[in-house]
C-alpha cells in the first residue's frame, strides 16, 4: 500500500538504536521507543493565510530525531510507521563530512 501525507504531515520508519551495557540484557517490553527515525514520505507542505504554499523544510530519506510523545502510530503492510506534522521534528541528523 502506498501513502501520501497531507499537507504538512511527514510518515515517519523508528529506527531501533543498539545500545549495549555491560552483560545486562533489557527484554522488548522495558525498552524505551527510539525518538529517531527515517522519513519514508513528506506531504507537500502547509498553506498559508495569503494561499501561498510553504515547501518542507524535510525530504524523504532524512533521518530525524522527535519528540517521545509525538506524531501517531499507524501500521500498514504489518509496519509501525508514525505520522505526524513537520513542527514536531526537533531536527536532522547530518552525516559529517570528512
Amino acid at each position: 500500500m502506498k501513502v501520501r501525507p497531507l499537507q504538512d504531515r511527514i510518515l515517519v520508519e523508528r529506527i531501533e538504536e543498539e545500545v549495549k551495557k555491560g552483560n545486562i540484557i533489557i527484554p522488548d517490553t522495558a525498552k524505551e521507543k527510539p525518538q529517531q527515525g527515517k522519513i519514508i514520505a513528506v506531504g507537500p507542505g502547509r498553506i498559508d493565510e495569503s494561499g501561498k504554499r510553504v515547501p518542507m523544510d524535510v525530504k524523504k530519506g532524512d533521518i530525524i530525531l522527535f519528540g517521545k510523545y509525538s506524531g501517531n502510530e499507524i501500521k500498514i503492510d504489518d509496519k509501525e510507521l508514525l505520522i505526524m506534522r513537520e513542527e514536531d521534528v526537533l531536527a536532522v541528523i547530518e552525516k559529517k563530512e570528512d
